[in-house]
């Protein structure tokens, strides 16, 4: 492939441009019977759609979408499972110059209800099984346009999707916004305060080539399957984004996670490419004692929390080939790891999470300064602005009304941009992560917010005090836990536990449930009052 510099400055000079077109780059520039996507059914239907066929579908529906007030820079939002519809949404709303605002499915309603207000949502596209949650929500088609992938309207206003892209109409020529135009608005949760915006800027696409090519090695005759959910950015940027990008054909599971499912489409399909979050993995490894021999991947990876020795030794022995762990944020997509692309590959150092991929600075800061910590000594993890060509975060998009935290991701100057994550560098450039992003807790490859789950828990009329923090987990790798003090009058029982795990799974989603609530007398906190988070646990 040449030098992966040059190759960096290549995928630049076509993606950050002012003619840069997303319809063009992720579909019409590519030959027309190629397959873009299999989407695969949990009884295991395949159907394929070409670039043809997504093309001509995205066109159909982009002049339905204009004819609904659709145009550059209109945000229209998405509650959609895997599979064609989602893609050939999602195409249909770039080739309009429109941004495009990812729901996560198993949001709850309110979390729903809060991204399509911050977002100033014009027109959400929903499955039919998902209708309920925008009516729950309080979206009514006289504020919002509503379009449902069903066969039949649930009320009068809203907008089947069927209607719009089968309705004859003249087709709508495709946007060129530019480089710097964002094409996505990501919410994404931190440690601290209400989900965060991320606009995603149309040159963002380099970035996303270079890890579809040198952290996956993702190339023409794979078939190649990310298991992340596309309301998550691994699962949009490289499940979705970059693959079409890059006219390669991806695999959509239309159907929740299940281990021995999870195998069936590894061997039926011969996925040869697999990318996951850890927890797939562990749930591979506690319910699978021997692979099929169809099932043969040349290439593992896994992004979204870090991958453990004994998980990683066991895939070693299993499938016969090492899982690569990769490195990244919503706000980079992936940056750090090891990469698959023989150019880059580079043997990770135990513990190590790598080194920067091909177009990444990612350093150690000393904290609170611009100044480099020395090899092996404790600081930020941070990626160097200047001289990390494919870095394209510039900042959230407003904040949420009522939302006071402070978010500083650069450094005064602007040179470092924080990840909120803390380690160290060895002398060679491999990274070694200590904490990752403060609180946040991953679990099941999902990012849950501990004051997000707070804020609704303080709510209940029994709790006087929350502490939301990670358990570990074999398979999940860690899951939501919370430690209640309760307002006098209150006593614990499993009638209350309940309420509080119904308060969070209304407010944010199932994903973010407490799977286990104690009930204590008093938190740990430090001089200033804040709850030392490391303590709570040993309560």
């Amino acid at each position: 492939m040449g030098d992966p510099a040059q190759q960096v400055r290549d995928w630049l000079d076509s993606y950050d441009t002012p003619h840069a077109c997303v319809a063009t780059l992720l579909c019409d520039r590519h030959p027309p019977d190629t397959v873009a996507l299999t989407e695969v059914d949990a009884d295991m239907r395949t159907r394929d759609l070409t670039y043809g066929e997504l093309a001509t579908r995205s066109r159909r529906l982009a002049s339905g979408l204009a004819d609904l007030g659709v145009g550059p820079g209109v945000r229209v939002a998405t509650l959609m499972s895997t599979g064609h519809d989602l893609v050939v949404t999602m195409l249909a709303i770039w080739r309009l110059g429109a941004v495009s605002v990812p729901l996560f499915t198993a949001l709850a309603p309110s979390a729903i209800a809060h991204r399509l207000d911050h977002s100033a949502t014009h027109v959400v596209v929903c499955d039919a099984e998902h209708r309920e949650k925008i009516t729950a929500a309080g979206i009514t088609a006289t504020e919002t346009r509503i379009v449902v992938a069903a066969r039949q309207r649930s009320c009068p206003d809203e907008v089947l999707l069927s209607e719009l892209e089968q309705a004859p109409r003249a087709e709508t020529p495709p946007v060129a916004v530019g480089g710097t135009a964002p094409f996505i608005l990501l919410y994404t949760p931190g440690p601290v305060g209400y989900p965060r915006a991320v606009p995603v800027p149309v040159r963002a696409l380099a970035a996303f080539h270079a890890y579809l090519v040198y952290g996956l090695d993702v190339d023409g005759d794979d078939v190649y399957w990310n298991t992340t959910d596309p309301g998550w950015s691994y699962g949009l940027y490289f499940g979705v984004v970059a693959p079409l990008l890059a006219g390669a054909g991806t695999v959509q599971l239309r159907a929740g996670f299940d281990a021995e499912l999870t195998l069936d489409v590894l061997a039926s399909l011969g996925v040869t490419n697999l990318a996951a979050a850890p927890t797939v993995y562990r749930a591979l490894r506690a319910s699978v004692k021997s692979l099929p021999p169809e099932v043969a991947p040349r290439r593992l990876s896994s992004a979204g929390e870090p991958l453990t020795p004994d998980v990683a030794a066991w895939a070693q022995d299993v499938f016969g080939v090492p899982i690569r762990d990769h490195y990244g944020q919503p706000e980079l997509g992936i940056c750090l790891g090891a990469g698959n692309h023989p150019e880059v590959a580079v043997e990770p150092a135990p513990g190590s999470a790598g080194i920067p991929l091909p177009g990444w600075r990612v350093g150690v800061i000393e904290p609170g300064t611009e100044t480099e910590a020395a090899p092996g000594d404790l600081g930020q993890v941070a990626v160097d602005v200047p001289n990390s060509p494919l870095a394209w975060f510039t900042g959230y998009a407003e904040p949420a009304r009522g939302d006071v935290t402070a978010v500083q991701r650069f450094s005064p100057s602007g040179r470092w941009y924080i990840t909120g994550d803390t380690g160290r560098c060895d002398t060679s450039g491999q990274v070694y992560l200590a904490s990752r992003d403060h609180d946040v807790i991953v679990t099941s490859g999902y990012r849950v917010s501990p004051f997000e789950v707070e804020s609704l828990l303080l709510g209940h009329p029994a709790v006087l005090e929350a502490a939301v923090y990670g358990l570990a987990d074999e398979i999940a790798g860690q899951l939501v836990a919370v430690k209640v003090v309760l307002q006098q009058g209150w006593s614990a029982s499993v009638e209350l536990e309940e309420q509080l795990r119904s308060v969070v799974r209304r407010g944010v989603g199932e994903h973010a449930e407490p799977r286990q609530v104690d009930v204590v007398t008093r938190l740990p906190r430090n001089a200033s009052g804040k709850i030392q988070r490391g303590r709570v646990r040993r309560l």
